[in-house]
């Protein structure tokens, strides 16, 4: 999939308006880097306006933070936080206690969780498709650990890519190379299969 297939449901994108994902997670989890390495995916794959930036929120170990990632059919001039996101992605499903992570959530737009209950079993308001994966499963089972912590960043693009048809799944393997030594890149990768796989998707209505 490229620009010129960019057809998101219920009319998310014009050619006015990026598609805008934000990114949900804690401090030493990597949210900012996965929005980094989307946008880097999205450019490779074709488009033209692929832009990631930390939204708000401290970076120290544990604390809540936010990062962006907005894609385009065209150049993208903005630069502010994003306020009404298509998508929201949360790398550690406690934070959804939280009224902020999914504020200005789009109607007909995408929640995606990582955590081990299906879609249904988060309870979250009609009106939102949502996409749940165990991330934090798959990870340790690969041995994605990093300083006793479970690192789920790059698994959730898979689960990102799955529910959004944003962009083919073969896009991320230089971004993920580039960023990655060999072994490291090859267990990354291999994340990013198993959460594609394996997420479970309820759409709205």
């Amino acid at each position: 999939m490229g620009p010129e297939d960019f057809e998101i449901p219920a009319g998310h994108i014009t050619d006015t308006r990026p598609y805008e994902i934000r990114w949900h997670g804690r401090g030493g989890q990597g949210a900012i880097t996965a929005a980094k390495i989307l946008a880097q995916a999205a450019h490779l794959d074709g488009y033209p306006g692929a832009t990631a930036a930390p939204s708000f929120g401290a970076e120290r170990r544990g604390a809540p933070v936010s990062g962006s990632t907005r894609l385009s059919s065209k150049p993208i001039l903005l630069v502010s936080q994003i306020d009404e996101p298509d998508m929201v992605v949360v790398l550690d499903h406690t934070l959804l206690k939280d009224p902020e992570v999914l504020s200005g959530l789009r109607p007909g737009g995408w929640l995606v969780v990582n955590c081990r209950q299906a879609p249904r079993q988060l309870n979250v308001e009609p009106g939102f498709n949502v996409a749940t994966v165990d991330a934090t499963r798959i990870c340790r089972e690969l041995g994605l650990i990093v300083g006793g912590l479970i690192i789920v960043n790059t698994a959730m693009l898979g689960a990102v890519i799955r529910a959004s048809g944003l962009l083919d799944l073969a896009a991320l393997t230089k971004p993920i190379k580039e960023r990655f030594s060999n072994r490291a890149a090859d267990l990354n990768l291999a994340a990013i299969e198993r959460t594609y796989k394996e997420t479970t998707i309820e759409k709205a209505g």
